[in-house]
């Protein structure tokens, strides 16, 4: 159902609902959600631009973090079921069925505690992207983690991903840095191991491609790739491919 609410009302509301579980965790955690969520223009993009699909409600999140995708998607389908969804945007996932994958166990940890009690339960696996079972999936979403991994366990990932997305339907959301913009890109650097310092985590190397490179190893893969820029509202060279399985 949907009502007469403004987008910038309903996001207001998103933003307050998805975030307020992490209040539990600690001031930390709870701040990192509502300032991720609120500057962070993917999460509202996904939204208004309809990318995430009623109908895909098998979820695999990569690189997971403390889950706030998770906690997003509960909100937006207990908005939905109260008829509270703007008209303007469409329908997402009225159940989702979701599993995260995240290297760290101190994001694990904060994600079981702020939204372990959700409904449907979410699934979290403290586990290596490169190494761990990717269950079938109708949507995954693997924002800004990929260029943690040398280029050919990139292509191992996005190989198993395809592999667990259906021929017709399946879609991956894969944000990435373009490296062709070489000061965006040094600046999104930067400030990703800034983040992950503050986090408490090791700093590890990265591997960028350009985003014609990114477009071109998906297409290999046997994805159709729209690509969409998604660094608004930032100094970074942030690119969205929207990039959905060629039927067999």
């Amino acid at each position: 159902m949907t009502s007469m609410i403004s987008t910038d009302a309903a996001w207001r509301q998103l933003h307050d609902a998805a975030t307020a579980p992490y209040r539990k965790a600690g001031k930390f955690t709870y701040e990192f959600a509502r300032g991720k969520l609120g500057r962070d223009p993917v999460f509202r993009g996904l939204i208004e631009r309809g990318l995430l699909g009623a109908g895909r409600g098998r979820v695999l999140d990569i690189g997971c973090g403390q889950g706030l995708f998770a906690s997003l998607l509960s909100s937006m389908a207990a908005m939905q079921a109260k008829g509270a969804w703007p008209s303007a945007w469409a329908a997402t996932p009225a159940r989702a069925d979701y599993t995260g994958i995240e290297l760290m166990p101190r994001d694990v940890a904060r994600a079981e505690s702020s939204i372990g009690q959700l409904q449907p339960t979410p699934r979290f696996v403290c586990g290596d992207m490169c190494t761990a079972p990717f269950p079938a999936s109708d949507l995954v979403v693997i924002l800004d983690v990929l260029h943690y991994v040398d280029l050919d366990a990139q292509e191992g990932v996005l190989r198993r991903v395809s592999e667990a997305l259906p021929a017709n339907g399946g879609r991956l959301l894969l944000r990435v840095g373009d490296a062709a913009s070489r000061r965006g890109f040094a600046i999104s650097q930067w400030v990703d191991r800034t983040v992950t310092r503050i986090r408490g985590h090791k700093v590890s190397p990265t591997w960028g491609r350009t985003l014609q490179e990114w477009i071109a190893l998906l297409q290999r893969l046997g994805f159709r790739v729209q690509s969409i820029p998604m660094s608004e509202g930032t100094p970074f060279a942030n690119v969205l491919l929207v990039a959905d399985r060629n039927e067999a």
